[in-house]
């Protein structure tokens, strides 16, 4: 079995822009690229729309607009796994002829 482990990044939730890691997002930084705000609840690792206030954090002040800058305090950049390069799965192809070798004799 082979195990790939891609590098982490964080991507702009606008535009998809990889922002260097090592950077620390400040309430005011915004993408290179698009120029939208980076302090978002969209950026936050704790953003989830399935939760109450769509985050996570159950102390979290609520905000009213999740793709703005805010102020909250439990702010943390959502780190993707980056899987450009990685090894590619079985085609089609290759799933059919496992599968008729196992009524092969």
């Amino acid at each position: 079995m082979v195990f790939w482990s891609g590098e982490k990044i964080f991507t702009c939730s606008e535009c998809g822009e990889k922002i260097p890691v090592s950077v620390n997002v400040g309430r005011e930084d915004s993408c290179p690229r698009c120029h939208h705000d980076l302090h978002t609840c969209r950026n936050c690792r704790l953003f989830d729309p399935a939760y109450n206030n769509q985050c996570r954090e159950t102390k979290a002040e609520p905000v009213a607009d999740k793709r703005k800058a805010n102020f909250c305090e439990f702010f943390e950049p959502l780190l993707k796994l980056d899987l450009h390069g990685a090894p590619s799965g079985p085609t089609p192809q290759d799933s059919r002829q496992a599968f008729e070798s196992l009524f092969k004799k």
